[in-house]
């Protein structure tokens, strides 16, 4: 939980809004955290924890910046040792990470590398076996995107590269961590608002989207069998390097002002949804969507 969830107040006005400036991070996809204006708020000053995850162990991919960092924190602040994945040329945003979860007096470990390809996936699991004994929660945060202007200008490289990293790692790393997971464990998996109102210039991004709410909904059911849950995540629009790193410049600037808040939200806000679904508070919440749209309507 958030210090600032103590105070009420009128959550329109609880984060910048835009306009932001313009900023373009696409040549550098897939974006650092640091380069951002404003920078995202992932809740550093304001996030304290209850020990709702004392002694879990947790991978959380995509586990550098934005969302994934939030976690990270929160399950340190919260009592978990912490993996994180992410590609190689993220060390620079990891490294943060890393040194606030060691700060919280918990484990960070890191581990670069594509989770794209299936051997990877593999490594990521053996690694956090390695370190940890064992896996209690698996965060399956890490996906790409890229804006485009319509279908045609979907080419192969690019469907198969969103359908690995977003779905394909899925299948990948939850079939690793499956035979070192705990009765009680949690698998969270990431989908989209997209999902349920899908963008043209995100089709292969939103696609991806929708088949992991699908993924999860029908690994529930296998799981359970083995005293695990498994449920999705769906944010809204959320200020994190992958915005500016798939999106022109001017888009970037005006990024979450047409959602009900009329900004988009802080990664500090996701946070707890992701705590919520790991700890035992949730135990009877299995194959569901948990959306954080700032009031855009799940189905």
């Amino acid at each position: 939980m958030t210090e600032n969830q103590h105070t009420q107040q009128d959550p329109t006005q609880q984060y910048p809004q835009p306009e932001y400036p313009e900023q373009d991070q696409r040549h550098q996809h897939p974006g650092f955290e640091g380069e951002m204006q404003p920078e995202p708020d992932y809740g550093y000053d304001t996030y304290r924890g209850y020990g709702r995850l004392e002694g879990k162990k947790a991978i959380i991919t995509g586990g550098d910046s934005g969302i994934g960092r939030a976690v990270a924190l929160a399950f340190a602040r919260e009592g978990a040792d912490v993996l994180i994945s992410y590609l190689s040329e993220e060390e620079p945003d990891a490294l943060e990470t890393a040194r606030v979860v060691e700060e919280a007096g918990k484990r960070a470990i890191k581990a670069p590398g594509d989770i794209s390809e299936e051997s990877q996936c593999q490594a990521v699991v053996q690694r956090a076996v390695d370190e940890f004994g064992q896996i209690d929660v698996l965060v399956n945060n890490a996906a790409h995107q890229m804006t485009v202007s319509g279908i045609a200008d979907v080419d192969s490289e690019l469907l198969d590269r969103t359908f690995k990293t977003n779905i394909y790692a899925m299948f990948w790393l939850v079939k690793e961590a499956l035979p070192h997971m705990p009765e009680g464990g949690s698998i969270i998996n990431v989908a989209s608002i997209q999902a349920y109102q899908p963008s043209p210039t995100l089709l292969p991004y939103s696609s991806t989207k929708g088949a992991i709410v699908t993924f999860t909904k029908g690994l529930a059911q296998e799981v359970v069998q083995y005293g695990l849950r498994a449920n999705t995540v769906a944010p809204g629009p959320v200020w994190t390097p992958i915005i500016p790193a798939s999106m022109p410049g001017d888009t970037v600037s005006q990024f979450g002002g047409t959602s009900p808040m009329g900004r988009p939200a802080q990664p500090a806000e996701l946070a707890p949804a992701f705590v919520f679904l790991a700890s035992q508070e949730s135990s009877f919440v299995n194959g569901e969507t948990l959306g954080v749209t700032g009031g855009q309507p799940l189905p």
